[in-house]
């Protein structure tokens, strides 16, 4: 991770992208140019706070999410829920040989988190982003080649992300951690509730997971521009 990269550095597109995943996870809208006026990233996580017209509740959000997914997996695996701890590691209940199938019923289990767990091999992915970098740099000498080249690539990406068996976490506890992030309320028992003491630590986890930023960079006083 380049460590010069701060907070003002991101592309308006990317913060758009957030406002998106923000919106989803707290169920809130922004209007307009609401945000014109935000001088720094601490005013930004209190404006969202003030946004969630829900009661205040002290309970921790990723314990809760911790249990709903403990629940979810023992009911997909048909084992005791006591033997998953947020440690266990996800290869551990999830073998290679049926690890698409399982984690498809740990989704349907889980339908309102939509949870992407799979992905391609490193191999896999490497080999077709030099094949599409290569179609690219082909359609400069004969775009006809290149245009099929360019589709293959493209279809390629498709079939590897759909077929995919490698985890992209490790553990329970990081799967609970990615549903209090990106589903806030419904990782709550009762999602008319949120605790406001634990708003800043996701919106932090959140820039910092999507855009790979230093934690350390996201203080209050962080700019945006």
């Amino acid at each position: 991770m380049d460590k010069d990269y701060k907070l003002k550095d991101l592309e308006s597109d990317d913060f758009e992208d957030i406002l998106v995943k923000i919106e989803s996870s707290f169920d809130i809208k922004f209007i307009g140019g609401e945000l014109y006026h935000i001088p720094n990233f601490g005013a930004f996580c209190d404006h969202i706070a003030s946004k969630i017209q829900l009661e205040h509740s002290d309970e921790c959000t990723t314990q809760q999410a911790f249990y709903k997914l403990r629940a979810a997996i023992a009911l997909t695996l048909e084992v005791d829920p006591k033997i998953i701890s947020p440690s266990t590691l996800l290869s551990d209940l999830f073998s290679r040989k049926s690890r698409r199938s399982k984690i498809k019923r740990l989704r349907d289990n889980l339908a309102d988190f939509n949870l992407h767990l799979l992905e391609p091999s490193k191999w896999v992915f490497i080999t077709l982003v030099a094949l599409l970098l290569a179609s690219l740099v082909g359609l400069f000498f004969n775009w006809q080649i290149s245009l099929t080249t360019l589709a293959f690539s493209i279809f390629g990406f498709w079939l590897a992300f759909k077929l995919g068996k490698e985890l992209n976490l490790e553990t329970v506890g990081q799967v609970a951690e990615k549903m209090a992030r990106e589903h806030y309320l419904k990782s709550r028992r009762n999602s008319n509730t949120f605790n406001r003491n634990e708003i800043e630590k996701v919106i932090i986890d959140l820039f910092s997971f999507n855009f790979g930023l230093d934690k350390s960079e996201l203080t209050r006083d962080a700019k945006f521009v």
